[in-house]
């Protein structure tokens, strides 16, 4: 069962450095994103209908997934690591990721309005009067913040239950992708809904952040970054988001900043754009290790 499980993350780490992921029309978190519109709209007592959405909305993709894996495992055992494979690889994302952030780089320095409109598909907040070196900070700032939503954490979830049976690893994974997907569409202040959500993320979320810090760290070589980054850590106020952007920026020497809600002074001054560049590729390096730790321990388990 653990190197089937193995078998299972070695697929998912195959598909995302080959597919990166599907699309859209065939990614089973954009159906769920689109599911989830209907919600957004004013209830009675909207923190209720949160809590409500946060504890079914995860369940029921949990309960989807553990079906059709558990089905597939009756099937052969093989089908069912490949099809744990497949779900554990649409709850994780990183060469997507990576790309997109050194495209944002990429374009900072040759087409700045480009660079800001590619931002919106790495971070939630204004561009249109950011510089180009403040693009370049939340292209940093972004990598390192997803690394630990978008993979660290799925994978983390996915490991913890696969001793007891695939359908259970890749149920965790499932439900960790839909829980963070939840924040993603209703964990903000504007929405009245959203607390819980919101609420469930930072909870889930507490040790993946301070693990990716862990391996941004050692991806960098810079160890000592992770004693640079505590007091940082704690200048954004997410509970969480500041630990592996804070740990990256001290890996870097560079300054990381979003205008008018924090500052991370690691460095003197925000990415260059070699600065950033080198920053990408840290967080590529680690998103292999986490794959690699993940297939390792499961076959160990």
């Amino acid at each position: 069962m653990t190197l089937l499980a193995a078998g299972s993350v070695a697929l998912a780490a195959a598909g995302d450095r080959l597919v990166a992921e599907p699309p859209a029309r065939l990614h089973p978190v954009a159906w769920l994103g689109r599911a989830l519109g209907p919600l957004d709209r004013p209830w009675h007592h909207p923190r209720l209908a949160g809590a409500v959405t946060a504890l079914v909305v995860p369940l029921l993709a949990a309960a989807a997934v553990a079906g059709v894996v558990a089905l597939a495992g009756r099937i052969d055992p093989l089908v069912g690591a490949a099809v744990a494979g497949l779900a554990l690889f649409v709850s994780t994302s990183r060469r997507l990721l990576v790309d997109e952030a050194r495209a944002v780089v990429a374009a900072s320095e040759s087409d700045l309005p480009s660079a800001r409109r590619r931002l919106r598909s790495l971070a939630g907040r204004e561009a249109t009067t950011l510089s180009a070196a403040e693009v370049r900070s939340a292209a940093v700032e972004s990598a390192a913040e997803n690394l630990s939503d978008g993979l660290v954490a799925p994978l983390a979830g996915f490991a913890l239950l696969a001793p007891l049976s695939l359908p259970a690893a890749a149920a965790a994974a499932a439900w960790v992708k839909a829980v963070n997907t939840l924040d993603s569409t209703f964990g903000y202040r504007s929405v009245p809904m959203g607390w819980a959500p919101a609420r469930l993320d930072d909870t889930v979320m507490l040790l993946p952040a301070r693990a990716s810090a862990v391996v941004l760290a050692v991806a960098a070589g810079r160890p000592g970054a992770l004693r640079r980054a505590r007091p940082l850590a704690r200048r954004p106020a997410s509970p969480n988001a500041g630990w592996p952007m804070a740990t990256l920026a001290a890996a870097l020497d560079v300054r990381l900043t979003k205008p008018g809600a924090y500052d991370i002074p690691a460095g003197d001054a925000l990415p260059t754009p070699a600065d950033a560049t080198r920053g990408v590729a840290v967080v590529s390096r680690a998103g292999w290790l986490v794959f690699g730790a993940t297939a390792g321990v499961v076959a160990l388990c």
